[in-house]
């Protein structure tokens, strides 16, 4: 298997996610596929990416409703995506995307969390080359023959098709996502969620003391409401 497999493998053992922290993530994507463009899944290929996401954490339907018809109200603010790079002790390089209405006050407490904890706030590009930004779909692949797609798939970019007990896991390069979803989407081929991460190219093995003082900056920073997800090169 490749290095996706294991970044997938490694990711579940975490302990990600609280379902109101999935809720809230979801909600922020909602707010932004609204926002860019418009109200209507059938029209919006990242309004219905986000819908899947949303049913594949069992968030309910009038949730997801009315989280869409907020998200079209005039008078509600639209949230930046901003991306902060840094370092955790011993040298480990962290990748933070937030999703924000203040900026000011997400750059404020991720600096804080970096300081308390004996890190370190990068500079735009001074981390990120060190990941490789993916996109990733799970499908249901019954009755699927998986070399055959992953041919069809490969002049769409597609690096990696593996199984596991979720479904079948498709990852490619970011910039591959739009040709992949419509690839799916016009073959059938169902959808149960997609996303996109970032893959470290190289991870470093740390102590059981070390890695505890990674995972105390680690932990402040996925409690911060306004971030969505966080990457990181220490080895799980």
């Amino acid at each position: 298997m490749g290095r996706a497999f294991e970044f997938r493998k490694a990711r579940k053992m975490k302990r990600w996610a609280a379902m109101s922290k999935a809720f809230t993530r979801i909600g922020k994507d909602i707010v932004m596929a609204v926002k860019e463009g418009g109200p209507d899944p059938d029209t919006n290929a990242r309004l219905r990416a986000v819908i899947q996401n949303a049913k594949s954490v069992n968030m309910p339907k009038d949730n997801i409703e009315r989280a869409i018809k907020r998200a079209s109200d005039k008078s509600q603010g639209d949230f930046k995506e901003v991306l902060f790079e840094g370092y955790a002790p011993h040298g480990i390089a962290i990748l933070i995307e937030t999703a924000t209405d203040n900026n000011t006050r997400t750059v404020a407490n991720i600096r804080s969390y970096f300081n308390k904890c004996d890190g370190s706030m990068g500079t735009s590009g001074s981390v990120s080359f060190m990941f490789d930004h993916t996109c990733n779909f799970r499908i249901n692949g019954e009755g699927i023959d998986l070399e055959e797609l992953e041919l069809e798939l490969i002049d769409h970019g597609v690096e990696e098709i593996f199984e596991d007990e979720d479904g079948v896991m498709i990852y490619a390069p970011f910039e591959s996502f739009g040709a992949i979803q419509a690839y799916l989407e016009s073959n059938n081929i169902e959808i149960l969620s997609s996303g996109f991460e970032r893959i470290p190219q190289v991870t470093k093995k740390l102590s059981e003391e070390e890695a505890a003082d990674v995972e105390k900056l680690l932990e402040k920073i996925e409690e911060d409401d306004d971030v969505q997800n966080v990457y990181h090169t220490m080895e799980e």
